[in-house]
């Protein structure tokens, strides 16, 4: 029988208070306590990880193969990024008496950004449209679209400045290499890939886990939207006349 006042879990604090804690850097964001403007720019921060969710969402929910190779891409850009802080292997900015254990040239907030607001420039703009005759209207929320993606691009990358992550060397770098990586991953997809996405879509595997290809239907949205909206008309009448019989 253990000892008046002692517990196994009493025991293990010593033990306990000599581990070395780490934190997880992926999303740690530390910006100055009482700063507004450190506290916005540090929630912009992690602008990246909500759009790794989404895409997580899309491909679980939509499986289309457009979307993966979307997704593809940014992994791809993400090994770009981790082989070139370890080529050019250049620190982060020394302040607030912490030393990084990851480099920082280029930013990887900043690629990751530039990549994906660049791909979804390209995808707006050449790939996105449907044929109707409200013209105007449909460049003004490309025009929107594009300024939100640019945006969040630019903050994001303000943001890793101003709170001491980065220099304006790193961030520019990112955004160079970010940029380009997705005008060429968007080519390759568009000219190369796409082709074979409806081979890819007629095999077995992708019948049984669902995974369609849209890439040519100029516009998805506008696609399924009047499509769901003539359907659940065609619902609707067809409920309407049981219950009258």
């Amino acid at each position: 029988m253990a000892a008046s006042g002692s517990s196994p879990l009493h025991s293990q604090i010593p033990v306990m208070e000599k581990l070395k804690w780490k934190p997880l850097s992926l999303t740690l964001v530390e910006y100055p306590e009482g700063d507004l403007i450190g506290q916005l720019f540090a929630l912009v921060s992690l602008t990246p990880f909500a759009i790794l969710a989404g895409f997580i969402t899309l491909m679980l929910f939509r499986r289309d193969l457009h979307t993966i190779a979307f997704f593809l891409g940014i992994i791809l850009n993400e090994l770009v990024n981790f082989l070139l802080k370890n080529w050019f292997c250049e620190p982060r900015p020394l302040v607030r008496n912490v030393t990084y254990q990851e480099y920082g040239m280029p930013s990887s907030h900043s690629q990751f950004m530039w990549f994906f607001a660049t791909y979804c420039a390209l995808f707006v703009i050449i790939r996105l449209t449907h044929t109707n005759n409200h013209y105007h209207m449909e460049w003004l929320w490309k025009g929107l679209l594009l300024f939100v993606t640019n945006s969040f691009a630019s903050c994001v990358c303000i943001s890793r400045v101003y709170l001491q992550y980065h220099t304006w060397t790193q961030v520019f770098g990112g955004a160079i290499v970010g940029g380009t990586l997705g005008t060429i991953w968007f080519t390759l997809v568009t000219c190369v890939f796409s082709p074979f996405f409806p081979t890819i879509a007629s095999w077995r595997i992708s019948e049984l886990l669902l995974i369609r290809d849209s890439s040519l239907i100029p516009n998805v949205l506008w696609f399924e939207y009047t499509n769901i909206r003539q359907e659940a008309r065609a619902r609707s009448r067809k409920l309407v006349s049981m219950k009258s019989q």
